[in-house]
């Protein structure tokens, strides 16, 4: 069947026909390192997650390359490397900076169900590239050199009579327009005002590489230059589709495109251009200012957002009921139902039947055939709501059909929703067999410690899940992970429960013999152990002491 694509330079849908169908080539503007991802950077690593698992669908694995750059150069980096490590060189801080960051970041979008990009290169692996494409531009009159910059002239590219594009195509507007409303630097050296920076002087203890052009004074490349030398050495002069979200269309990507274009004499860069819509959270532009910037790493982990932590199936099922180029509008609601349904999806493919001969197919390497409905939905511009709508209607089939809940299974593991083994945690529960340690439970959850407890293990969080776990026994039971990856709450062991019925015949005998102090040390004892103790008379009146899991 045939793909249908938006592309943002034509401003039309159409039918994409790759350069080269057995290597089908995208690039898409990755992170720039240097602080926790927001929720508004996990759409685009959602949305062409996706179209990636599209075209290795419609083309073969082998055949689709997938490039996802690292910005590892910035001033932003600059500033946090300065900041957390003040006793190291700049270049070696900002190696640790970007070195976790890109960690965190990695640890973020997995649990969001994304694959790992075929490459994944940083900017600071390829300064040579970049002179090699501006000193191109400077030798075809596309750029200049002033006072030890290197800036692209837009006026040049549109003088020039050849097959170029126009310079503001991909933004839809005029230079006119762009230098009336566009973020640009004012500066004495600049011929025109549109004009960009390809490469500048670098600061004193900033990072800097030998300049091209002539240069004698060493310094560091402009944002622009670094995506389109990247590109350049992994996917060449031009390839098939350039992603990122819509704010990069101007001045980045339409930077980008000029300079590759200029530099290879080319009538394209991308054959497709695609873009994402905004995110907003909660019907505001999400901002610091207003309280309510949210990042992937407290969605999955904290209570900022809604009371408790967040599975990371939630966050991507969020995204994708809304078509890649509308806008969306984060909220706590919509993570809510998203939750319900996917339980009850959960429970409809769940079949234990079916998850085990689909999990035995997927083994024995044999493609698996995937819903027909789901393939054409996303060949039509990606249309993830129209998908959605199918795996309801999948959904209540399979509640009554072994066959449609292993295509239901197939479906929400293609669209990289859950597959035949995080399915389970969404049906997780912690069998609690015994009244006496439920209710032990009861009174010391907070009504949500067992709920981030199974958030935790299906995030694959294993510190947090360490620590709620020593949470949970400080209650006074015992937490045990059984192999289906569920677990169990059970009475804390026999040779504790031994030991505390010790301490307390200990304290009876002292209180026996008038020895209280003895009798308060033992008193004080049990509760540093969680251990509340009462003292009372049995029915012959005799003295007794009965004890409990304090609250």
């Amino acid at each position: 069947m045939a793909l249908r694509l938006y592309d943002t330079l034509t401003k039309q849908k159409r039918e994409f026909v790759p350069i080269d169908p057995s290597n089908v080539r995208m690039y898409v503007c990755g992170p720039t390192v240097y602080d926790f991802a927001h929720i508004g950077n996990a759409r685009p690593v959602i949305v062409f997650d996706v179209l990636f698992r599209l075209l290795r669908h419609l083309y073969g694995e082998t055949h689709v390359k997938y490039v996802r750059n690292i910005t590892d150069v910035d001033d932003k980096i600059n500033d946090r490397a300065s900041r957390d490590f003040p006793g190291l060189p700049l270049n070696e801080a900002i190696r640790k900076v970007t070195e976790q960051t890109e960690k965190q970041f990695h640890a973020d979008v997995d649990v969001l169900g994304c694959l790992r990009p075929t490459g994944e290169p940083r900017a600071t692996e390829h300064i040579a590239e970049m002179r090699e494409i501006i000193e191109r531009l400077v030798k075809g009159g596309f750029a200049y050199v002033a006072a030890d910059h290197v800036l692209f002239s837009p006026q040049a590219m549109n003088a020039a009579n050849s097959i170029l594009p126009r310079y503001g195509a991909l933004a839809n507007r005029s230079l006119d327009e762009m230098i009336a409303g566009a973020r640009v630097d004012v500066a004495p050296y600049k011929r025109d005002a549109t004009d960009f920076v390809l490469w500048k002087p670098s600061k004193p203890g900033e990072p800097s590489w030998p300049s091209p052009a002539g240069i004698s004074a060493p310094g560091r490349p402009g944002w622009h230059i670094e995506c389109s030398a990247m590109a350049w050495k992994h996917l060449g002069e031009k390839f098939d589709i350039h992603g990122g979200g819509i704010d990069l269309v101007f001045p980045h990507h339409e930077n980008e495109l000029a300079q590759s274009c200029c530099a290879f004499h080319a009538d394209r860069m991308a054959e497709t251009w695609m873009h994402n819509g905004f995110l907003q959270v909660e019907g505001e532009k999400m901002s610091k200012s207003l309280g309510n910037f949210v990042t992937i790493r407290e969605l999955l982990d904290s209570d900022k957002f809604g009371g408790h932590p967040w599975h990371g199936a939630a966050l991507r099922f969020v995204m994708l009921q809304t078509h890649y180029r509308q806008p969306i509008d984060w909220t706590i609601e919509k993570l809510r139902q998203a939750r319900t349904e996917l339980f009850t999806m959960s429970l409809a493919a769940g079949n234990a039947n079916s998850v085990a001969q689909f999990a035995s197919e997927q083994s024995s390497g044999q493609p698996q055939p995937i819903d027909r409905e789901i393939v054409e939905a996303l060949c039509d511009d990606l249309n993830t709501s129209a998908a959605i709508t199918r795996l309801r209607a999948l959904t209540k089939d399979a509640r009554t059909d072994a066959s449609a809940a292993k295509k239901l299974l197939g479906a929400l593991k293609f669209l990289g929703i859950m597959d035949e083994r995080s399915i389970h945690y969404f049906m997780m529960t912690g069998p609690i067999t015994d009244i006496s340690v439920g209710n032990i439970v009861n009174q010391r959850d907070d009504g949500y410690t067992i709920e981030r407890l199974r958030v935790a293990q299906a995030n694959n969080r294993t510190e947090r899940v360490a620590e709620l776990r020593e949470l949970i026994e400080g209650w006074g039971v015992d937490l045990r992970f059984l192999a289906d990856g569920t677990w169990s709450i059970e009475k804390k062991s026999g040779r504790q429960d031994s030991t505390i019925q010790d301490l307390i015949e200990a304290r009876t005998a002292a209180r026996a013999r008038k020895d209280f102090k003895e009798s308060d040390r033992i008193r004080d004892e049990l509760a540093a152990m969680g251990i509340a103790i009462k003292d009372g008379k049995d029915a012959d009146g005799k003295p007794v002491t009965t004890w409990e899991i304090a609250r």
